[in-house]
Order: C-alpha cells, then sequence, then structure tokens
C-alpha cells in the first residue's frame, strides 16, 4: 500500500479536514470573490487563480504547472464553466502529486532491522515532538524502539527528548551536553542492534549554519552509523514547519543540499491557513511528503495520503 493512497481511518480523516479548516477556508473565500458574476473560466479568472494559488503559498513554480493544466483544459473543452473549478482544481492539484515518486510502502521498510531514520531540521520546527509521535505510532504497532539524542548542542534538546521517551516508554540513548554526536549515533544503533530493537529515531542538532559544516556534521553521523549497520540510516527525514510557509521551502532547499533527505514532514497545519505549502514542497523537490502534523494530541501525526489531503484541503466548509 503506497503513501499516496493509504486508507483512512475516520477520526484520521476528521483530524485532517479540521487541522486544513484554516487553509481550506482561506482559499475558498478568495476563489468565491474571483468568479462572483462570472460563468466561464477565463483569462482573467486564471490569472487571479494564479495570485491565489501564490498567496495559499503553493509556490511560483508549482502555481504555473497547475495553471497551464487548467488552460490545456479550457483550450480542450471550449467551455469551462467556473462552477467546475473547485473539481478541476482538485484533480489537476491530485495528479501533480501523484507524479511525485513514491519509495517504498507503509510506515517502514520491513525488511531492514533495526530501521534507522535520522531526523533533521532547524531548531522550532516540531522535529522533536515528531519524533515523540512516530516513536508512539511505532509503539503502538508492536514495535521496539530506541531513540538517540545526537542533538548535543542544545542542553534542552535532550531533556525535551527524554520527557518524550518517558511519556511513550522507550529507550533513550544520550551522552553529556557537548558530545560527538556521532558519538551518540553509534551508541544508538549499537544497542540497537544488541537488544533486537525494530526502530532507530536519531535526532540531530537543529542549526541552519553554513552548508559544509552541515554536510561535515552529517555525513560523520551517517559513516560512524555504517559502521554498524551499513545501509543507515536507511531514512533521513527532513521536517518542516508548514505555518512558516514560504520560509520552508527555503530550509528544504538548505537541506536538500546538505544531505540525501528522502522523506518529508510538514508539521503546524493546523495553526496556519499556509496549508499549500505541502502541495508545493511535495511537487518542487520531488521528494516524499511523508507525514504531515495536523494536531496536537499524538494521532496528529499521520502518514500523508494525497488524495485524502486535496479532498480536505477542498471541503467546503
Amino acid at each position: 500500500m503506497s503513501w499516496f493512497n493509504k486508507i483512512f481511518k475516520k477520526e484520521e480523516k476528521e483530524s485532517l479536514d479540521k487541522g486544513l479548516e484554516k487553509s481550506s477556508q482561506g482559499f475558498f473565500d478568495k476563489i468565491s470573490k474571483v468568479v462572483v458574476g462570472k460563468s466561464t473560466v477565463d483569462e482573467d479568472v486564471l490569472d487571479d487563480l494564479e495570485e491565489i494559488l501564490i498567496a495559499s503559498d503553493v509556490g511560483a513554480s508549482t502555481t504555473i504547472k497547475i495553471i497551464q493544466r487548467i488552460e490545456q483544459r479550457v483550450a480542450r473543452d471550449k467551455f469551462v464553466g467556473t462552477d467546475e473549478l473547485d473539481q478541476i482544481l482538485r484533480e489537476e492539484i491530485t495528479g501533480l502529486l501523484l507524479e511525485n515518486p513514491l519509495a517504498g510502502s507503509g510506515n517502514i521498510d520491513e525488511t531492514k532491522k533495526p530501521y534507522v531514520i535520522m531526523v533533521v531540521g532547524v531548531n522550532g520546527v516540531g522535529k522533536t515532538t515528531t519524533i515523540g509521535k512516530l516513536a508512539h505510532q511505532f509503539k503502538s504497532e508492536g514495535r521496539k524502539v530506541i531513540l538517540g539524542a545526537a542533538d548535543t548542542f542544545r542542553a534542552a534538546a535532550t531533556e525535551q527528548l527524554t520527557i518524550w521517551s518517558e511519556r511513550v516508554g522507550v529507550a533513550i540513548v544520550k551522552q553529556n551536553m557537548g558530545s560527538d554526536p556521532a558519538s551518540v549515533a553509534f551508541d544508538t544503533v549499537q544497542s540497537a542492534v544488541a537488544n533486537q530493537a525494530d526502530v532507530v529515531i536519531i535526532d540531530t542538532a537543529g542549526r541552519l549554519h553554513n552548508k559544509v559544516n552541515l554536510m561535515n556534521e552529517l555525513t560523520k553521523i551517517k559513516r560512524v552509523m555504517q559502521k554498524v549497520i551499513p545501509e543507515a540510516p536507511h531514512e533521513i527525514l527532513l521536517v518542516l514547519d508548514g505555518s512558516t510557509g514560504q520560509n520552508a521551502f527555503e530550509q528544504a532547499k538548505q537541506f536538500t543540499a546538505a544531505t540525501e533527505v528522502n522523506a518529508l514532514a510538514v508539521t503546524k497545519l493546523d495553526g496556519t491557513a499556509k496549508g499549500g505549502v505541502v502541495i508545493g514542497i511535495s511537487d518542487q523537490f520531488q521528494i516524499p511528503v511523508k507525514y504531515i502534523g495536523v494536531g496536537e494530541k499524538m494521532t496528529d501525526l499521520q502518514l500523508f495520503n494525497g488524495a485524502e489531503f486535496v479532498d480536505s484541503f477542498f471541503k467546503k466548509r
């Protein structure tokens, strides 16, 4: 089962609808003003739609793709009514998300044990909370989880991760503040192998220092883990704060340039009207958005389902 087509439970769908409510409401308020008094999708409507999509943090590049797709439909069908615009947008954005290469299936690759996830991202994006919620998900699936506190530059980082480990009831490997992050990562994967853990989640420092230093640090962490598990990490998960809009794009550029990110988590979508950022990031970086955060509950970090996301985004309230 692919991430895109993962079947949602009723409560998950309700959380997604609620989490995207601000984004959806803001989008439709703007759309309704554009089409008022108009019966067909013409050049003026498309120009206004382009502005709305950009203002919704879909991003200029992705917006142009969406507009071009709609223009092609208008040219082919000759007449497209404004009452069809919602459905056309749904279809074209879903089609765009489907073009994103989807890696693997389900939550983790069952053939890798322990499955090693290295989590990267700047401070304040919800990185530690995401790790805690992930640990909860894995544990609730019956998996044995070990956390690694490799963000040794902030005392608060280790403390926060320790609180989460206790709350969820999973083991944590940590060292003193200022210790070598790679050493913590090495100890964590070694402990995971010795204790037959299913999943390892390694936290890393949330600093956007210059790319060379960032690259060197993350490369070193990967290299020492590979002494224990040659193919580790199996997943490099970049956590982005959806409420920052275009700033999330910039962070994605920085981290994808510094390391081989192969999965994304977009958090804090419930507190913002910038939900369109998920569409733009998914399209522009061609890296699967694997998780989205749509609330504060343990269960509000969801495996991303593109079709359900678009459905909730375009749900009229």
